[in-house]
């Protein structure tokens, strides 16, 4: 298999969306860590991890660190092949956007599905949100006592499906109704799933342990071969006419 994979576009094709996020996070014990006392990211670690993905083939290359802060955003085919992936300490993380979906095959659901087989001590939190042709996203927080809740859906609109318990994740985090006024989100469990935003209520599940958005953080970027379900995944999505 070349450096090329799957695909079967070139890779200057243009996309016809972008992912705005597509991030999952594994938080093992301790959960009380803050993002700003994590040790320096682990090259050799995110790369493995990385590697261990369902979605990823291999790494091809390690393009070198990148802040937090800073985003990749995907114009073209070849843009598709980076992934963010980071190791510090007991936190590791990884975008790709392979996660993203059109509510047809949900793989965030899936990945994390493979990483709680994986770590079963580990509090597993996803975001994505995908603009191709309209607003797409999926959340999950997943606890290692199997508590845990998925939202996937159409932002406004339907259909919108959260399976799990939410309520009970945040009350096995000690979330409180205050907490979540204090929110710069709309969130509100009694309201219709279409209406709150889920990606604000994962990040509170990783509180002070949210790796992205981070200027004091660095990640690794890496050049990967997507797996072949992957790759078709992300034609269908990103470069379809």
């Amino acid at each position: 298999m070349s450096e090329t994979g799957f695909w079967t576009v070139p890779p200057d094709r243009m996309t016809r969306g972008s992912g705005v996020r597509y991030e999952l996070t594994v938080l093992r014990p301790p959960f009380t860590v803050e993002a700003d006392g994590l040790p320096p990211n682990d090259p050799e670690r995110a790369a493995e991890f990385a590697r261990s993905l369902d979605t990823i083939d291999d790494v091809i290359e390690d393009l070198g660190p990148r802040r937090q802060s800073d985003t990749i955003t995907v114009v073209t085919r070849a843009d598709l092949d980076l992934v963010r992936a980071g190791a510090w300490g007991n936190l590791m993380s990884v975008s790709d956007p392979a996660f993203a979906d059109d509510g047809n095959g949900m793989p965030l659901l899936a990945e994390a599905t493979r990483l709680r087989e994986r770590f079963p001590d580990a509090r597993i939190v996803g975001r994505v949100e995908v603009h191709c042709g309209a607003e797409h996203t999926e959340d999950l927080v997943w606890l290692p006592d199997g508590t845990m809740f998925h939202a996937c859906g159409w932002p406004g609109d339907e259909p919108f499906v959260v399976t799990g318990d939410p309520q009970a994740v945040l009350s096995a985090l000690g979330i409180t109704a205050e907490a979540l006024e204090d929110l710069d989100a709309y969130v509100d469990l009694d309201d219709e799933p279409n209406q709150n935003d889920w990606a604000a209520l994962a990040t509170a599940c990783l509180a002070g342990a949210d790796p992205w958005g981070r200027a004091d953080l660095d990640a690794s970027t890496l050049r990967v071969r997507h797996s072949e379900h992957a790759t078709s995944h992300m034609e269908a999505l990103y470069l379809s006419d």
